[in-house]
């Protein structure tokens, strides 16, 4: 990038109930100048405690950075900090959302400084594509990643093996595992692009599908859409209840600092 440069950022949204009588996915994005925070939550829990869980930890998260702007890793671990304890404070308040939980994805970006942090508990993704390709992606807190991790299943059950959706990790449910957090700030190039999803979208689009998409479309909506249509087909061919699905489809772009 050359000297002098930010970036600015595009982006398309998109939150679908799918084949579920709820919607138990929340999202949210907020600006402060130079700085955007997105996030997404995926709740579960009995009765409608999975919808309260999710929306908790968004309006937890972007309330923190709202309160508080900051960029880095410290900053974003934080504001999912004030998240977790939203959950817990209101588990302990109501007996019938004692057992719900979400997972959270939360991406910090800087515009100005052209870097990322992220953040995330669950099974709710954020990928970094660069040149076309997948840079990066977080790893699920989720059973299934255990086992393939163990040698006990291998990496192309991950959408498929029966316990996919059982977490090891989430919001009102951490045990001894943490927030993972970016190891340190991720350095962005105009052209890279990100994704932050829940399982509704990325169960039923492979990454070389999110490649191929990103490859033909020049905008965030479009690449969004294609995504959304692959998604569509695979459901149909599969057979199968599609699940929620919330997702941010971001495009960095340059844009040359003011003289």
């Amino acid at each position: 990038m050359t000297s002098g440069a930010v970036v600015k950022l595009s982006w398309a949204q998109a939150s679908d109930i799918g084949m579920r009588a709820t919607n138990q996915d929340a999202m949210g994005a907020a600006r402060n100048g130079a700085l955007t925070c997105f996030v997404v939550a995926d709740g579960t829990g009995g009765h409608h405690g999975g919808e309260v869980a999710s929306r908790l930890v968004a309006d937890a998260v972007l309330g923190a950075f709202g309160a508080a702007p900051a960029f880095g890793a410290a900053a974003l671990q934080a504001y999912v900090g004030k998240s977790i304890d939203s959950v817990a404070h209101a588990r302990a308040a109501d007996a019938e959302l004692a057992d719900m939980s979400s997972t959270v994805a939360a991406l910090l970006v800087d515009e100005h400084a052209a870097s990322a942090v992220w953040a995330h508990l669950g099974d709710t993704r954020i990928y970094l594509f660069r040149a076309g390709r997948m840079l990066a992606v977080t790893k699920d807190h989720s059973l299934t990643q255990q086992l393939i991790e163990a040698g006990y299943a291998s990496a192309d059950q991950l959408r498929v093996h029966p316990q996919r959706h059982i977490l090891v990790a989430a919001v009102g449910a951490e045990g001894e595992v943490p927030v993972a957090v970016s190891d340190g700030a991720i350095a962005l190039e105009a052209g890279d692009a990100l994704l932050v999803c829940s399982d509704g979208l990325w169960e039923w689009v492979q990454e070389n599908e999110m490649e191929q998409a990103l490859a033909t479309s020049a905008r965030s909506e479009d690449w969004l859409a294609a995504m959304c249509a692959i998604a569509d087909s695979a459901v149909k061919a599969a057979g199968k209840v599609r699940d929620n699905y919330s997702v941010y489809a971001i495009r960095v772009h340059q844009q040359e600092a003011a003289t």
